[in-house]
């Protein structure tokens, strides 16, 4: 299989967090919390742009006191008020943003107190996102992405990456 690379510039990931931050103000978020990795840099730079303090969560690491464990003080933060924003640079397949949905749930999070945001959110996904700069179609649009974060990747990484799950490719 051939694997189409399609940049996502710096241009229309700083036009995405702009548009992210526009919509999200009505809610009020009272913390963002960025995902590793591929949410880390927009949860940066919405963070300034919106003026919100910012934590990080890596569930997919598997470490525990950067996942679950911080999955628990989130879940306190959201019965204390808090309303949580996850930044997530795409929405593909939505197993990360449903193992984080699931892990907060198993952890008395408030349902309500949290949102997901995305650069990129694929209509087909398996989970919705509150907040999106730009929706895809995988039943249409069989591009790899590649973020300004991730192009120091050597190309053979990107194509592995890809290949996690083939069928969103072909």
């Amino acid at each position: 299989m051939s694997i189409v690379f399609t940049p996502f510039t710096h241009e229309e990931m700083v036009a995405g967090v702009h548009a992210i931050a526009a919509a999200a103000e009505a809610w009020n978020p009272t913390l963002l919390v960025g995902v590793g990795r591929g949410g880390l840099t927009p949860a940066v730079f919405l963070s300034h742009r919106m003026g919100l303090p910012l934590v990080s969560i890596d569930h997919s690491t598997r470490i525990a006191q950067f996942g679950e464990e911080l999955v628990s003080v989130l879940a306190r933060r959201t019965r204390d008020g808090d309303r949580l924003l996850f930044v997530e640079d795409i929405n593909d397949s939505g197993k990360t943003i449903g193992e984080i949905r699931a892990a907060l749930a198993g952890e008395s999070a408030i349902a309500s107190r949290i949102r997901f945001a995305v650069l990129l959110d694929n209509l087909r996904s398996s989970q919705q996102v509150d907040y999106r700069a730009r929706p895809i179609d995988r039943s249409v649009d069989k591009d790899w992405f590649v973020f300004p974060w991730e192009a120091m990747a050597p190309r053979d990484t990107l194509a592995e990456d890809a290949m996690e799950v083939p069928e969103r490719l072909a």
